[in-house]
């Protein structure tokens, strides 16, 4: 049962453009942190470095309403057939469809309502309905039934209703790493393994780089991370224009969470056009928010792949071997000098320099234009969510992750902005990863200036639920966090120190490997 609601109509949607900044939020309402669940914790503190402390909260307890139950899944149109149905919900008239032929069956079904809270961008309002049948006090015999209903012709699967993302009393056990710089004297920096297409564990990436801890940081598509990467200054990765992320300076000394967008143009022949990306397989925007007439939309769209069969893709040394197929690309040394033009695409980058790779009608103006021994002049803006341009100096790092959780001390999730409000009529995805409980990492700072880095376990029936995205943004706040951010999560969400990792990661195989880590280094480490 969802103890309480929270919602969202998808069909009602009005999308903000992606340039727009981070909307005030409209509820919760104060700026100061208000009782939660958190203030009561069993707290377990300890020091892993000078100005440094990690601290498990276990708060929470399990309700005589925490079952495990079946859901069973709804065709996408009204008339159609419940065996292969692919939604979690749908039009409550579909529900009731659907409910009627579980009973004809001999099943007991219930017609859930599920919504979601206010969003900084989005009124609350119904997200739609989902049917289950049964309640059980162990997984056992919600497998047993589902069983029966595939075996009836349904689709169903078993759920634990605690992890509904609604319940803020359901058990957790959250990580925080709160981190005071100036004792610490060391600094928070972004961190990938040897080169960006690949994946290292956490564990992996600290002790190549003599980290006193670190945390999960970006998505990760294609063995590579997707999202605005700046590293020391260097533009690394695509921007999903108009998503969050955090930008910090001095190793962490100053952050700010904001939105960023990034264009970047080159100039050959006297010709500027627009690069479409940078650092990533052409033709695949992971979370869409492209440029240059991406399908089906440019709008940020969280883990939906957006195409474009014409693109212009910048490769630095960072990246490694860049992809080889069809097209052209030019070859380039470190002043930008064309060495080399060739008719398909896979040389190697050189030391210091860069390919531009190119595909569809964008070959035809690579191989006009691009000429060896010309130079090729980049030009690379990122701004925020004012619109104001953002200096790369070589302290500088972003992140963009998202979507946002805390600004100026007030929740403030723009979920449709950052695309975790996905557009059309299936609201499946908006139920599974922003109302449902998840495992959940995050990052902070407060108005000390102090970071904090935070992991909540999740997919631990009776241990640690997880936390939907409004919960995740309702305890950085309580735990005291003037501006906050969303991290991936689910079973990439890890939080490590010299002694091992502290969390529990979802995945039955334990540590995941990622594509990029936030990594705290002690002072004489750089």
């Amino acid at each position: 049962m969802q103890r309480r609601s929270l919602s969202l109509l998808a069909a009602a949607v009005v999308l903000t453009t992606a340039a727009a900044p981070l909307a005030e939020a409209r509820a919760p309402g104060p700026a100061v942190a208000t009782r939660h669940a958190v203030h009561g914790a069993a707290r377990v503190t300890g020091t892993p470095a000078p100005g440094v402390t990690l601290t498990t909260l276990t708060y929470g307890r399990r309700g005589t309403d925490d079952v495990w139950t079946v859901q069973v899944s709804l065709p996408r149109t009204p008339d159609g057939s419940p065996a292969g149905a692919p939604l979690a919900l749908g039009p409550r008239e579909t529900a009731l469809r659907i409910a009627t032929a579980l009973r004809e069956k001999g099943f007991e079904p219930r017609v859930e309502q599920v919504t979601t809270p206010a969003f900084a961008d989005l009124r609350p309002g119904t997200l739609g309905w989902t049917v289950r049948t049964g309640r059980y006090a162990d997984e056992a015999g919600a497998v047993a039934l589902a069983d029966r209903l595939k075996a009836a012709g349904f689709t169903a699967r078993t759920r634990y209703t605690a992890q509904d993302g609604s319940d803020e009393d359901a058990p957790q056990r959250v990580h925080v790493l709160k981190v005071d710089l100036t004792a610490f004297g060391g600094r928070l920096e972004a961190g990938h393994g040897p080169t960006l297409y690949g994946t290292e564990k956490l564990t992996a990436l600290m002790g190549s780089a003599g980290a006193v801890a670190g945390i999960n940081a970006q998505w990760f598509y294609n063995n590579a991370p997707g999202g605005l990467y700046v590293r020391n200054g260097r533009l690394l990765g695509s921007a999903t224009q108009g998503r969050a992320g955090i930008r910090m300076e001095g190793g962490g000394r100053a952050v700010a969470v904001d939105t960023f967008t990034a264009r970047v143009t080159v100039t050959a022949a006297g010709e500027t056009v627009e690069v479409d990306g940078v650092n990533r397989m052409p033709g695949e925007i992971w979370n869409c928010g492209g440029v240059g007439g991406d399908l089906p939309t440019q709008r940020p769209q969280h883990d939906v792949k957006c195409t474009d069969a014409s693109e212009l893709v910048r490769f630095t040394p960072e990246w490694g071997a860049p992809p080889a197929g069809p097209g052209a690309e030019a070859v380039l040394d470190a002043q930008g000098r064309v060495t080399a033009v060739r008719s398909t695409r896979g040389a190697a980058v050189p030391r210091g320099g860069s390919t531009l790779q190119a595909t569809g009608d964008s070959a035809a103006w690579l191989l006009r234009t691009a000429k060896a021994g010309a130079t090729l002049v980049f030009d690379e803006q990122v701004r925020d969510g004012a619109g104001r341009a953002v200096p790369l100096g070589p302290d500088t790092t972003i992140l963009q992750v998202g979507p946002a959780l805390v600004r100026g001390s007030r929740v403030a999730v723009n979920a449709v902005a950052d695309g975790i409000v996905r557009e059309g009529a299936d609201p499946t995805f908006t139920y599974e990863w922003t109302v449902r409980a998840n495992p959940r990492s995050m990052i902070g700072v407060d108005a000390a200036g102090r970071l904090l880095l935070v992991v909540a376990d999740g997919r631990r029936p009776g241990v640690s639920e997880g936390l939907s995205i409004d919960g995740a943004a309702r305890l950085m706040r309580a735990l005291g966090a003037r501006d906050a951010l969303n991290l991936d999560g689910g079973g990439s969400s890890v939080l490590a120190t010299r002694t091992g990792v502290v969390n529990r990661p979802s995945d039955a195989t334990g540590e995941r490997s990622l594509g990029t880590g936030l990594l705290l280094l002690p002072p004489a480490a750089r």
